[in-house]
C-alpha cells in the first residue's frame, strides 16, 4: 500500500490540512465476525483459502475464528494457525476458562478476549458488574500465564457507563492484557465520539498498550469512525472483506485502507491492487452480491454511461478521484439512454467499427431508443447490429 504512487490519487489539495500521516495495522475478522452475516456458512477449507488470500493481500493480522463455536470452527482455526502465513494469526475467545484452554490446546499465540461491559448487555445476561470484572481479570491472568498475547475486547464498550469502562480497561491491562479494543458493537458511535473514547482509552492504558478500533456500520459511519479512531491514536483497525458481518456489517477493510491512504496520508500494508479479486472470491464463497456502485470494489466504479462524462473519458483525473489501476480495476464505457455523441465515437473505435461522423447522430438516437426499451444497457453485440442496420 505504501508503494502506491501519489500520481494515482487525484483528490487535490483540499484535504492537506487534515492529513494524519504515519501507518496503521489492519486486523481482519472476516473468518469470524464476517461469517456472522446471515446465511453465510464457510467450511474449514474455504476459510483456509480466504486466509491465504488475506495474507497475499497484505493483511497484518487474521482472526482465524472462535474455536469453541463448533467442530468446523475448531478445525478452521487449526488449519489457519498451521498454514505458515506471514500474517499474525489470532484467535477469539470469551473470558471463560474453556475458551481459553481451547486456545492453548490449538497453540494460538494471540487472541482477543471478549466480555460484554455495557449495563444493557450485563442486564440481558443477568451478570453483575463486579462478577464480570472478576471474570475479565481472571481471563487476562490466565492468558498471560500461558503465553497468550491477549487484547481485551469490551463488547458494547461504546455504550458502557464511563466509570465501569475505565475500571474494566485499566483492570484488564493490570491483569495482563497486552492490547485493548474499543468496540462499537452496534455501530452507534459518531466519529467524534469514537475519537473521544479512543483518546480517553489511551490516557487510561498508557502509551505502551496498543489500541484497536472495532466498528460496525449500522449508521453508515464505520469507515469515518475508523479514520477518527486512527486520528485519535488507534494502532489497529478491525474490519472485514466487503464489510460483511451482522446487521449492516463491519468496517470494510478495503474502504478503510484506501480512505486513510488517499485522503489522510496514512499507510498500511494492504495491496489495494488485489482487493477487487479478493472481494470477488469472498463473495463467491459466501454466496452474496454487492451493490454495483460500492466504493473500491463495485462493478460500475469505473464504467461510464453518461454522454457528458464520455466527452472527458480520455482524461481520467477529470472524472475519477483515483486511478483504476490503484485498485486493479478496468475502465470502460457502456451505451444506453444517457449516452452522447462522444460515447458513440469511443465505443465504435473500441470495437474497431467504421462509423462515419455523419451517421453518429442517427446511431445515437437508435442507441437511446433501445436503452429506453430495454430499461437497461445496450450490449456491444447490439451496438454492432445497430451499426450494420444504419449503414
Amino acid at each position: 500500500m505504501g508503494s502506491c504512487a501519489l500520481s494515482e490519487i487525484w483528490t487535490g489539495a483540499l484535504n492537506d490540512g487534515h492529513r494524519i500521516g504515519g501507518r496503521v495495522g489492519l486486523y481482519d475478522t472476516t473468518l469470524r465476525d464476517g461469517e456472522q452475516t446471515v446465511g453465510v456458512v464457510l467450511d474449514p477449507e474455504q476459510k483456509l483459502e480466504i486466509a491465504r488470500l488475506l495474507d497475499e493481500l497484505g493483511v497484518d493480522r487474521i482472526e482465524a475464528g472462535f474455536p469453541r463455536v463448533s467442530q468446523d470452527d475448531w478445525e478452521a482455526v487449526r488449519l489457519v494457525a498451521g498454514a505458515g502465513l506471514r500474517a499474525q494469526v489470532w484467535g477469539f475467545s470469551r473470558a471463560v476458562p474453556a475458551d481459553l484452554e481451547a486456545l492453548v490446546e490449538l497453540g494460538v499465540p494471540a487472541s482477543v478476549i471478549e466480555s460484554p461491559i455495557s449495563d444493557l448487555k450485563l442486564d440481558a445476561i443477568g451478570v453483575e458488574r463486579q462478577t464480570m470484572l472478576e471474570r475479565i481479570t481472571s481471563a487476562m491472568r490466565f492468558a498471560a500465564e500461558h503465553g497468550i498475547h491477549a487484547a481485551f475486547f469490551g463488547v458494547d464498550s461504546t455504550r458502557a457507563e464511563p466509570d465501569f469502562y475505565d475500571r474494566v480497561y485499566t483492570s484488564a491491562v493490570e491483569a495482563g492484557a497486552r492490547e485493548v479494543v474499543v468496540v462499537d458493537t452496534l455501530g452507534i458511535a459518531s466519529p467524534e465520539a469514537v475519537a473521544d473514547l479512543v483518546a480517553r482509552t489511551r490516557a487510561l492504558v498508557g502509551g505502551d498498550v496498543a489500541i484497536h478500533f472495532h466498528g460496525h456500520n449500522d449508521f453508515g459511519l464505520a469507515t469515518a469512525s475508523a479514520v477518527a479512531a486512527v486520528r485519535a491514536g488507534a494502532d489497529w483497525v478491525h474490519g472485514t472483506i466487503n464489510g460483511m458481518g451482522e446487521r449492516a456489517g463491519n468496517a470494510n477493510l478495503g474502504e478503510v485502507a484506501l480512505t486513510l491512504r488517499a485522503l489522510y496520508g496514512v499507510d498500511s500494508n494492504l495491496r489495494l491492487e488485489r482487493v477487487r479479486d479478493v472481494s470477488a472470491r469472498v463473495q463467491e464463497l459466501s454466496g452474496y452480491a454487492l451493490e454495483p456502485w460500492k466504493p473500491v470494489t463495485g462493478e460500475t466504479l469505473f464504467r461510464r454511461e453518461s454522454g457528458a462524462v464520455a466527452s472527458q473519458f480520455h482524461d481520467p483525473p477529470s472524472i475519477e478521484p483515483y486511478s483504476s489501476a490503484l485498485v486493479g480495476a478496468e475502465r470502460g464505457l457502456v451505451l444506453g439512454k444517457k449516452s452522447g455523441l462522444d460515447s458513440i465515437r469511443i465505443k465504435a473505435d473500441e470495437l474497431g467499427l467504421d462509423v462515419p461522423e455523419k451517421r453518429c447522430a442517427e446511431l445515437l438516437a437508435r442507441v437511446k431508443d433501445l436503452g429506453m426499451q430495454k430499461h437497461g444497457l445496450v450490449t456491444d453485440e447490439e451496438f454492432r447490429e445497430l451499426v450494420q442496420e444504419t449503414a
